[in-house]
């Protein structure tokens, strides 16, 4: 033994230090303008591992100590292949090149896809400015909105909308997160525009399924997207002249490679031109983005981002109405050890909505007021384990209106529907496990809680019933309040509290296919009221609380994914159930109703389908084919036995059901000079209720309509054309310019976008008359920057 004792110590010691690890961390950011890059791939080719960057552009990996080939690249950018000895804790900052600036010692080598196909995360799209600044667009306005629509899974609320539908989700089951403040209304001018300036975004991240835990708050998906930091380097400016629209971003350095600004302005002037046409009324819009970046040292960073946009709409004589977000985050990241990244955000949001009806002399106005405190970690803790971890406290406040005269004579009294008040606090853990070389999975889970805080005024109803079922009629109708009762503040009125897990699973096939699998479970407390198919500025949002229950969705998804040598292939199937998803009964009136209870029902809803996106990803020739085939339905069946529910209590399809969609979105570059772009959409119809006979009551002709959206219009589908003309792209002046050419609709398709019945003056026969919102509309737009 005692012979054997040195050698065993030795082994041991040898053992040890084979065995010993070291973390490979630092920031990755753009050679050009020093701004950081989000998603960057991280790969050791010898270890088949990898991690990438998070949404401020850190990474952090730890590996045994030896010599590694690292790989770091990006879409879009070179590719950059360095020798690392790792002996030590090391931070390697490190900046990429874009393709057209490249050095000949960087080396393009990987496949920056393969880390994908071996990552548990499904369910998810990313597109960058770029690729969305080429496809066509309506009246030449590059929109983002628009340009999600074209992946599966995800459909428009209508054309002129820029509200989306995901996954047979209604579009208030959206969370839109800007800077991760929450956006409540995504249009301008009443869908027509989106409200993101595509010159000042980073970064967009679509999330359909498989919702990482640190997400909530709403059932369907999560958009989430980051503005520019702005350029560390020198001073920018970019922006585009179109014929309604144009645009302006400026950005440069306070302090070079230590702070920066980003200041964006958009606006467009079409009501300018309206006077030459004898024509007094009014729309446009206008926003509004900054940001301001302060390096304080490497271990810390502030952010200090907002955003503001307002919508003006007015005609002549009859009303004028203005609406739109405001937004503000203030940042800090803090880098506590090369494994243990943090970020605490306090994050103020507002959507407001005002209206004036001059006819009838009073102004309307409601919205929806949010501050946030967040507070994120992201724990490194092996090259196989990461972890994120945090704490998310939300206060609200409802205005769900408030009605004012605008003169002494109008004969109106002011009016006020009462304020609510709630507070959504959660907190979560989230893993990323590599079990070995061919399975990953990602593990998390959120506990959420929402207290409905004390309010003015609440209606008491006998047996908590605010709503009741006429038999002999037939039909829903208010039950009458029997007393009034106030709460303080700090009282609560109704206390929620919900566990939300979620996991996914990546079992890879091989280097170039992967399986995955995901569930996960949300919660959703805030509804929008709404009889429309996308949301509008009346909309009114209320709060979970004594007469209404939170949505509760489960969705599960199985993936199939492969990348070939130029191509990606994912295939998708889902199944999501939705629980106490409200509905309206009918003849509902929710306009500056202050008992929206007395209207809603609660009921279920289910969707499910399968998603195809087949990518050429290289090339001269790029883009993608989505195919969706999918069911979304809805049911509210009565209380009891003896109430009729909605519908008869039977499934019917919900508003935004689409059996097929298709798209088809392309980009070719022809030459440095010309790129061409094209993108082609075909969709089911959507659903609609109608009229199947009528019958006279004292004189009055009452239609009678057939089982709820049981038709449809007829299918949409639409050509769209672009045509980029780049006059000096070798130019070595500082002042790049392009034309874009576009046509929308390039076949003028007079697609439906509603369907209403009405009598024939001339005949005094019933006739059906379809609106159709765009035909072709060519446009022109000049792009500049400098």
């Amino acid at each position: 033994m005692k012979k054997l004792l040195p050698f065993l110590l030795c082994l041991i010691s040898f053992s040890a230090f084979t065995q010993e690890k070291f973390t490979l961390s630092g920031i990755i950011s753009e050679s050009e303008t020093g701004e950081t890059l989000i998603g960057v791939n991280v790969i050791i080719p010898s270890l088949q591992t990898g991690t990438v960057t998070n949404q401020y552009g850190y990474y952090s990996i730890t590996l045994p100590q030896g010599e590694y080939e690292v790989i770091y690249s990006s879409i879009g950018f070179a590719a950059q292949k360095i020798l690392i000895s790792l002996s030590e804790n090391r931070k390697m900052d490190l900046e990429l090149a874009t393709d057209t600036e490249s050095l000949d010692e960087v080396v393009i080598e990987t496949d920056v896809e393969k880390l994908d196909i071996r990552s548990s995360q499904m369910s998810a799209n990313t597109l960058s400015t770029s690729t969305i600044k080429k496809i066509p667009v309506v009246l030449g306005e590059v929109d983002v909105i628009k340009a999600i629509t074209l992946l599966p899974g995800v459909t428009s609320a209508g054309e002129g909308a820029s509200g989306f539908n995901v996954r047979g989700g209604a579009a208030d089951q959206n969370l839109i997160l800007l800077d991760e403040a929450t956006l409540y209304n995504s249009s301008h001018l009443f869908g027509f525009f989106s409200v993101f300036n595509p010159d000042a975004i980073k970064d967009l991240t679509l999330y359909k399924g498989g919702i990482p835990a640190r997400y909530g708050g709403r059932i369907s998906s999560v958009l989430d997207i980051y503005q520019k930091d702005g350029n560390k380097r020198q001073y920018n400016a970019s922006g585009g002249i179109g014929l309604v629209a144009s645009r302006l971003l400026l950005e440069g350095p306070i302090k070079k490679d230590t702070a920066s600004f980003l200041l964006g302005g958009r606006s467009s002037y079409a009501h300018l031109f309206l006077p030459l046409f004898d024509n007094d009324n009014i729309a446009y819009f206008y926003d509004l983005n900054t940001k301001l970046s302060y390096n304080i040292n490497e271990n810390n960073r502030l952010f200090l981002s907002g955003y503001f946009g307002r919508d003006v709409f007015e005609i002549s004589d009859t009303f004028a109405n203005s609406f739109g977000n405001t937004t503000l985050n203030l940042r800090w990241n803090h880098l506590f050890t090369d494994k243990l990244f943090s970020n605490l955000s306090l994050i103020y949001s507002d959507y407001y909505y005002g209206l004036e009806l001059k006819f009838v002399e009073f102004d309307f106005d409601s919205g929806i007021r949010n501050f946030n405190l967040k507070y994120d970690f992201i724990h490194y803790l092996s090259e196989n384990i990461d972890l994120r971890y945090g704490i998310n406290s939300i206060y609200y406040k409802f205005n769900p209106g408030n009605v004012t005269p605008t003169t002494e004579d109008s004969g109106i009294n002011p009016f006020k529907l009462t304020n609510k008040y709630a507070w959504e606090n959660a907190v979560y853990l989230d893993s990323e496990i590599e079990l070995s070389d061919k399975i990953s999975i990602q593990a998390g889970l959120r506990f959420s809680t929402f207290n409905r805080l004390g309010q003015d005024e609440l209606f008491l109803y006998e047996n908590d019933n605010p709503i009741l079922y006429n038999s002999e009629l037939d039909i829903y109708q208010k039950a009458k309040p029997i007393d009034t009762i106030s709460f303080s503040r700090s009282e609560t009125i109704k206390s929620f509290a919900n566990l939300e897990p979620r996991f996914a699973i990546s079992y890879l096939l091989n280097d170039n296919s992967s399986i995955k699998a995901s569930y996960n479970r949300m919660a959703q407390y805030i509804h929008l009221i709404s009889n429309t198919t996308s949301p509008t500025p009346f909309d009114i949002y209320a709060p979970s609380g004594k007469y209404i229950e939170p949505q509760l969705a489960d969705q599960v998804a199985l993936g199939y994914f492969r990348n070939f040598e130029n191509y990606s292939l994912e295939v998708e199937t889902f199944y999501k159930k939705v629980k106490n998803r409200l509905d309206y009964v009918d003849d509902a009136d929710l306009i500056a109703n202050n008992a929206v209870e007395q209207i809603l029902l609660n009921g279920e809803a289910r969707a499910y389908g399968l998603e195809m996106l087949f990518k050429k990803n290289t090339g001269k020739l790029q883009g993608w084919l989505a195919y969706t085939l999918s069911k979304s339905e809805q049911r509210t069946p009565g209380r009891t036995a003896i109430e009729s529910g909605i519908n008869n209590g039977e499934w019917y399809n919900s508003a935004w059901d689409k059996t097929h969609d298709v798209s088809v979105t392309g980009q070719y570059e022809l030459s440095k000079k010309w790129s061409f772009g094209a993108n082609f959409i075909f969709q089911t119809g959507i659903p609609t209720t109608f009229p199947e006979g009528q019958y006279i009551y004292n004189g009055l002709v009452v239609p009678v309509y057939e089982a709820r959206n049981s038709s449809r219009l007829s299918p949409f589908h639409r050509l769209d054309l672009s045509a980029t003309w780049t006059p000096k792209p070798n130019s070595e002046k500082r002042w790049k310019g392009e034309w874009v050419f576009s046509v929308y609709n390039a076949y003028d398709r007079k697609n439906a976008a509603s369907l209403s019945f009405q009598e024939n003056t001339d005949t005094g026969q019933n006739e059906a008359v379809r609106l159709s919102i765009f035909g072709i509309i060519p446009s022109v737009t000049y792009n500049f920057k400098f």
